[in-house]
């Protein structure tokens, strides 16, 4: 007989603690289709885990029941590892969790703090919604001890997770992949090489469900040196995955909203040598264009490789220099690129730290209006005909509840010595301003790199003369320039510059 369901957590800072909470028996009989009789044993369990897709729908509609919180099939890709909690507190279901931050950066306890208060849950309209829950628990936090002989315990220990099992819990796995089974041949088929860097290289394909979409592809924990350099580390890249979902979320906040972050649709840990499809892709861009990187043909069988799935943004700025058609759109870019930092400072403390104009993609729109939320208040622009996405957070700084993600490039001197543009002059100042250290908040690089990217504007050449307001244009750019280091902020340039008044 089912006679109560607790769930139990460790408090990490004091090991003979436990917080746990309990659905009893008189709960049961408040609700006639509730089976008293219920058992969730081990198997049930695993069966609803192999059914992702199953629970992915079942989550989709009983969370749009409720008002707090909606829950879309966008979501899916972040089942288990989001960078905030899936569900939010629900009239029924509370599930309070707060442990993401954990699972990123620190160096143990992803089960830091978890309270699952399941006093309703006999409300549901069925008892499978028990083991929906259960199934949930297990697919965020692993196994934890089941006792089924009338008594439901879960215990949630505390443990040292490695790097290499904090980057799979972000892509939901538990081990690395092939390379097929997380994308298909087909899409092999179809890729396009479209960017590179010395991360490694950026693909364009299509999604399951047509969409163009970008692979940013990068090798990591191998001893082979890609492009004259060390491959990443599993706790280097996490700093960028974590970062990436962050931004790509802020699409979906109530508060603080903006589309001005490249939205991240999948993420995946493959293992083995480049596929042939994407060499194919490979020397049909370098025969084209020309690669600096080498030829990825030289990894082996045990390789492994972070695979980002982001929509597709667009072309670059610095590649998009003469097709632009006027200094209108240069100003709108501008105006999108400030509001979605703006955005970013408020909800999450967020710096960039490497916002060159080949990290602003560009790509053509119908809309004429973009909108965002600033501190609640809705917020809209002229798009130009043009729509903005921000990418590469491999320098970022931000903050998840009340901790710091940064990257500390303090020691990285090759870096602070770079001559020939302004770009170089940007990572100088920065360390000018934080003292080197990276870990602090000082939104005014933010500014920099604002001031940076409205000197590549007014530089770059243009398709059409921009009639006759083109010269107003170019001198609010140029006053802009001339003003924009004075605001301590992007916040406190959107609100104050003339320009986007």
């Amino acid at each position: 007989m089912f006679s109560m369901l607790v769930f139990m957590c460790r408090d990490p800072g004091d090991s003979t603690s436990k917080v746990s909470c309990c659905v009893e028996p008189s709960y049961c009989f408040k609700n006639s289709n509730f089976d008293a009789s219920l058992r969730v044993p081990q198997h049930s369990i695993e069966n609803e885990l192999a059914r992702k897709q199953s629970l992915f729908r079942r989550i989709y509609a009983f969370t749009r029941r409720f008002d707090s919180y909606t829950f879309t099939k966008k979501h899916t890709h972040l089942f288990g590892f989001s960078p905030s909690l899936l569900l939010r507190p629900l009239a029924s279901v509370i599930l309070w969790i707060h442990a993401k931050a954990s699972l990123g950066e620190r160096k143990s306890v992803l089960k830091k703090i978890l309270t699952v208060t399941l006093a309703y849950i006999i409300w549901l309209p069925s008892p499978s919604r028990i083991i929906f829950v259960m199934a949930l628990y297990l697919k965020m936090f692993g196994s934890p001890h089941i006792l089924s002989s009338g008594l439901i315990q879960v215990e949630c220990e505390d443990a040292d997770l490695s790097d290499a099992e904090k980057v799979y819990a972000e892509c939901g796995q538990q081990r690395p992949l092939p390379w097929e089974e997380c994308i298909n041949p087909q899409r092999m088929k179809q890729c396009v090489k479209i960017g590179e860097g010395t991360f490694g290289e950026v693909f364009s394909t299509t999604s399951a469900s047509g969409d163009t979409v970008a692979l940013k592809i990068i090798p990591v924990e191998g001893s082979e040196k890609v492009n004259g350099e060390d491959q990443k580390t599993f706790g280097e890249i996490l700093h960028e995955i974590i970062i990436s979902k962050e931004l790509s979320s802020l699409k979906e906040k109530q508060k603080n909203q903006t589309h001005g972050f490249i939205g991240l649709n999948d993420l995946h840990c493959v293992q083995g040598g480049y596929p042939p499809d994407f060499l194919n892709a490979w020397d049909a861009f370098d025969q084209k264009k020309g690669s600096e990187n080498d030829r990825p043909d030289f990894f082996q069988k045990d390789q492994l490789f972070i695979i980002l799935e982001f929509e597709f943004g667009g072309m670059d700025l610095e590649n998009s220099n003469g097709t632009l058609t006027s200094l209108g759109v240069a100003k709108s870019i501008l105006h999108q690129v400030t509001a979605a930092l703006a955005v970013a400072e408020h909800e999450l403390h967020f710096e960039h730290r490497d916002l060159h104009w080949g990290n602003v993609l560009v790509k053509t729109t119908k809309q004429k209006k973009g909108s965002f939320l600033l501190n609640g208040a809705a917020h809209s622009l002229e798009t130009k005909g043009v729509l903005v996405r921000i990418i590469d957070y491999s320098l970022s700084r931000l903050e998840i509840d009340d901790l710091t993600v940064s990257c500390d490039i303090s020691k990285d001197e090759e870096l602070f010595m770079g001559q020939g543009d302004y770009q170089f002059d940007i990572y100088r100042l920065m360390r000018q301003e934080n003292g080197n250290n990276w870990t602090e908040y000082h939104p005014h690089t933010n500014v920099l790199w604002l001031h940076y990217l409205c000197s590549k504007l007014l530089s770059m050449k243009y398709r059409g003369s921009g009639g006759r307001g083109a010269k107003d244009t170019r001198e609010e750019l140029t006053r802009f320039y001339g003003n924009v280091l004075q605001y301590s902020s992007a916040t406190e340039a959107l609100q104050n510059c003339p320009m986007f008044q």
